[in-house]
């Protein structure tokens, strides 16, 4: 069984476009692969966090994940703070990665781009990332596009640790995910959803209410033509009701467009349709608030999961860079 990894941050919330893009796919490839599913703490601190925030915000992310279907039973979800191989490993690759190579990556660009403090950790994160991935003997990372670059310098720094000290790490592929909903925000439908949108009316939550999702999704932004039809560049607004009632109902937007003639009756249903999708997430997520250390123990036993095939790793890692035996 091939072993895949796909990492989440505990930052901002959950959204509808998480869901229909990418959570959908791990619930599934969880039951075809040996899936790891790391809620990366230790890459949030690159920017200042709250304490008590930061842990509220873990727990709760692990009990959104597990009411979205992700099955402890079945997968590998943990924190990764509660693994320490991670930041030895990290240590260890950043003595291998180059610093040119983390200078040209473009995520850390942008975001140092934002603020007057940029921190070590926000520079050096890339390398934590590839850290996190061949910790486990990932054989494939199912990330969008976005992350390719990511991927990239992974692979690189895990070919050049093999080149220096052998046959070690196992050097991942980077797999782009089936095709999910593309979401995009209700009321800028040419960006996407972010988790970092705060209370923005163009974002629907997993854990809205359901009037909530009713209103933002019937103010969704269309425009002044009156037919019902799916194109992206042209049609961005309806396009994305559409591609949200499709993926919503198991349906290719471009069949849901042929049964509307006008946007109400298009964003009731959309409406309705996204309120019935996250009704049992809604009740799942209720139980696990009501039972916190259901979700402490699911995630002590991920930990304890994750921590032995890390620390097999970083035994070989050990051995093979000549570091004495304690």
């Amino acid at each position: 069984m091939q072993r895949i990894l796909s990492g989440i941050q505990p930052s901002g919330d959950v959204h509808l476009g998480n869901l229909l893009g990418a959570l959908r796919n791990w619930v599934a490839d969880q039951h075809t692969h040996e899936s790891f599913h790391p809620i990366v703490d230790l890459h949030a601190v690159t920017v200042p966090q709250d304490p008590e925030g930061l842990r509220e915000a873990t727990l709760r992310l692990a009990q959104v994940l597990m009411a979205a279907g992700l099955d402890p039973e079945v997968c590998v979800l943990f924190v990764q703070s509660h693994v320490p191989e991670h930041t030895q490993l990290a240590w260890v690759l950043e003595c291998t990665a180059g610093f040119g190579e983390l200078r040209r990556m473009h995520q850390f660009k942008d975001k140092s781009a934002e603020g007057d403090f940029v921190s070590a950790g926000l520079f050096t994160y890339p390398v934590l990332q590839a850290a996190d991935i061949l910790l486990y003997d990932a054989d494939a990372v199912p990330v969008g596009d976005d992350q390719r670059q990511h991927i990239e310098l992974t692979r690189d720094i895990a070919q050049r640790f093999n080149a220096r000290y052998g046959d070690v790490l196992v050097v991942p592929e980077h797999r782009i995910p089936p095709a999910g909903a593309r979401v995009m925000d209700l009321q800028e439908p040419t960006r996407k959803m972010s988790k970092s949108s705060g209370d923005a009316p163009g974002t629907v939550w997993l854990l809205d209410e359901p009037d909530d999702i009713r209103r933002k999704i019937r103010r969704a932004v269309t425009d002044s033509l009156s037919e019902v039809r799916f194109d992206r560049d042209a049609r961005p607004g309806v396009s994305n009701l559409l591609e949200i009632l499709g993926a919503a109902t198991q349906r290719a937007p471009q069949s849901v467009a042929d049964d509307y003639d006008r946007y109400g009756p298009l964003k009731n249903d959309c409406a309705e349709a996204v309120v019935e999708l996250l009704a049992p997430v809604r009740r799942r997520f209720a139980e696990l608030r009501a039972d916190p250390a259901e979700t402490q123990r699911a995630l002590r036993a991920g930990a304890e999961a994750a921590g032995e095939v890390a620390a097999a790793t970083m035994a070989r890692v050990r051995r093979a860079m000549g570091f004495l035996p304690p």
